[in-house]
Order: C-alpha cells, then structure tokens, then sequence
C-alpha cells in the first residue's frame, strides 16, 4: 500500500544521514479538461517517488456522474493520488483531484474545502476559484500549471498566482489536445514557462528542490 510520498523522502534523508531540506514551493494547483487525464497521467509518471510537495487538481468533469480519475491515476504513479475531502489536511507528496460538481478550495491553514457555489465559466469545480484560493493562502511558494482544455478556465486564476509572486505554468501548443486554456493563459502575459508535456514534471522538479533561477 502507498504511503505519502513525504514520509518516504524523510525515510531516504535518514539513511543518508541528512535532514530533509524544505521544498522552494510549498503547493502545485493544476487544472485541465479535454485531454486532461491523458495529460495528468503522464506528467504524474515523470515525478519522483519522494516529490517533496502537494498537488491539488482541477479536471472538468462530468458533474452527474462519479469519477474514477484518483483510482486511474493512483495506479499509474507513485504518488499517492485520491479524491479531494472537505476539510482534509493537505500532505506533501499527496496528490488531491477534485470531486465531480464540487469547486476544490484550499484554506490558509493548509486544508481543503469543497463547494457547490455557482459555475464560473460554466464549470464546477473550477480551476480559477483553485488558482484564487492558493494565490491567498499560499503566496509566492506556489506553482500554478495549465493544461490542455476548451475555454477559458485559468485565466483569471494565472493572474492571482503571478500577482501574488507565484510561478505559472502552461503546456505548449503541439502537444495539448485542445489549446483553448493554455493559449488564453498565455495571453494574459502572466506565465513563466510555456513547456512541452514532456518538459513539465521535470520543471517542477527543478523548481521545488531548487527554487526560481535568478
């Protein structure tokens, strides 16, 4: 059974005989829709068994029916990967997907919250509530990532994340399926990285253990 992936790096730490040192980024929100689980399953393979942050994600879902996405992804990464629960304490190495009809919020003491409010940009849950929601708990230590998707759903949130000193990031053109919100997000001026699916674990990668280049 897995266990979260924080207590497998202070596990690897100690057999080194060196703390664990603290992540430059304390939180990743991602959000995506069409294409987005193709997308989420391959950047979620390319992360390290000891990725030393949380991720919380936003997929556009059919909202009247179950998903099955934590289960698809839990088994294609060493992360573990599971439904978003209101009020769960954020871990790291943990990866939260929000529920079908639910927005996912994440609070400044680090736990989440789940919400029926009104569709933004006829979705729920919605990655700019998302993106908002961490942009004020989580400040400048977090990374906000774009995937391929229809409309306009991060747009807004980008621009809370960049505003509050965070990092953007958007999957590039050739490799979404559907470039509607990472072109919109591109366009607000407020992305750091426009990357190749491929390139986008390994930047995150860079970007927890090593921080933002000067």
């Amino acid at each position: 059974m897995k266990t979260p992936a924080s207590g497998q790096s202070q596990t690897k730490d100690s057999q080194s005989g060196n703390g664990p040192s603290k992540p430059a980024y304390d939180l990743i929100a991602m959000t995506a829709s069409a294409g987005g689980l193709r997308a989420l399953i391959h950047l979620l393979e390319m992360l390290p068994d000891n990725f030393p942050c949380a991720i919380v994600v936003v997929q556009h879902l059919d909202r009247h029916h179950p998903s099955m996405m934590a289960p698809i992804l839990n088994r294609r990464t060493s992360l573990v990967v599971k439904q978003a629960e209101s009020n769960e304490m954020i871990q790291s190495g943990c990866v939260y997907i929000a529920p079908p009809d639910r927005h996912l919020l994440v609070n400044p003491d680090l736990t989440l919250s789940l919400s029926q409010a009104e569709l933004v940009h006829f979705v729920r849950p919605s990655g700019d509530l998302l993106f908002e929601s961490v942009a004020a708990a989580i400040k400048d230590r977090a990374i906000a990532v774009v995937l391929t998707g229809t409309g306009v759903d991060g747009t807004t949130g980008v621009q809370a994340i960049k505003k509050m000193g965070g990092i953007v990031i958007a999957q590039d053109e050739a490799t979404s399926d559907f470039f509607g919100m990472p072109g919109s997000a591109i366009q607000t001026g407020c992305v750091n990285y426009v990357l190749p699916l491929d390139q986008i674990a390994p930047k995150l990668t860079e970007l927890v253990t090593k921080g933002e280049p000067m």
